[in-house]
């Protein structure tokens, strides 16, 4: 894949010229930008195994995003440009280098940007030995082109879906189009990825796991996600692992945006009594202890 001269990797097909040094909507420019490269602890337990596990999952933070979430726990990297300048031989070993330490997969966050230099680096990776799950780490704001694209490359999705509301979406995240883009995006992910497939440890090998934050004030929009995802596996007839998460902070711009405090155990437990009902019940919850500034690592540029 060729560095584009008119982007269109992501849904805001903003046409940049990354070829010749424009930067995309998404912050992309020309020059591959990498934030953190380390063994994570905090995805769910089929991906990262216990917390206090000597292995993890090989998590990259890639910089930039699509999407301009006001209360995004990685804003550093995602908004602000935090990162390391690389090249896709680099990250290459880097990839070798997780799987050296330990690492039970592959975990690339907010890649779709940069995938001029991911899939060289890992065909490059490949070819050289790197044998554990690729998992593809992203908000969920996805062409389905972009998606079917990967098949073959990605073993498990790991994607949120984020929104029912088009205003809301708007609102906290710059992308009234969020349902638009990313419905179509996991249909395609759940189709060619097929149902949860585990090793003999229990580390996902294959599948997709659906993630969905329930926001402060906001349990309605989130009832309505629960049935977005009871409509998905009935139409797609593939399972998938739910993971609902508590986890909310009211990091960056949050407070601005009415977003000042956590959630509450009702309007969680509210989420999930519906997810149960609809049959969500594969999958994973969250403890309110979930909700700590500890549990987002520190942009360092470990492993750069």
């Amino acid at each position: 894949m060729q560095l584009p001269t008119r982007c269109r990797l992501c849904p805001r097909q903003c046409g940049a010229n990354r070829a010749a040094g424009e930067t995309g909507r998404c912050g992309a420019g020309g020059t591959l930008l990498v934030a953190r490269a380390a063994l994570h602890h905090w995805e769910e337990p089929c991906l990262s195994g216990p917390p206090d596990a000597d292995t993890g999952s090989g998590t990259v933070f890639f910089t930039g995003c699509p999407l301009g979430c006001c209360y995004c726990q990685n804003y550093a990297i995602s908004q602000q440009g935090l990162g390391k300048a690389i090249d896709a031989a680099r990250l290459e070993e880097i990839f070798l280098e997780l799987q050296a330490k330990g690492a039970r997969n592959l975990n690339l966050v907010t890649a779709t940007q940069w995938l001029p230099w991911v899939l060289p680096a890992l065909r490059g990776a490949r070819a050289r030995g790197l044998s554990i799950p690729v998992v593809y780490n992203t908000g969920g704001y996805e062409r389905a082109e972009t998606v079917r694209a990967l098949q073959g490359v990605v073993d498990v999705w790991l994607a949120d879906l984020k929104y029912a509301s088009a205003g809301l979406a708007a609102a906290l995240s710059d992308a009234p189009d969020y349902c638009d883009a990313a419905l179509p995006a996991v249909r395609q992910m759940l189709v060619q990825t097929g149902p949860p497939r585990f090793d003999g440890d229990g580390y996902l090998q294959r599948g997709v796991i659906l993630r969905h934050l329930v926001l402060p004030g906001h349990a309605d929009d989130s009832l309505a996600v629960v049935r977005q995802l009871a409509a998905l596996r009935s139409e797609t007839g593939v399972a998938f692992l739910t993971s609902l998460m508590s986890q909310f902070t009211p990091f960056y711009h949050a407070a601005d945006h009415g977003l000042g405090r956590r959630v509450t155990s009702y309007e969680y437990r509210k989420v999930v009594d519906a997810a149960v009902d609809a049959g969500l019940t594969e999958g994973y919850m969250q403890q309110k202890s979930s909700a700590r500034e500890e549990y987002t690592p520190p942009f360092n540029l470990e492993g750069v």
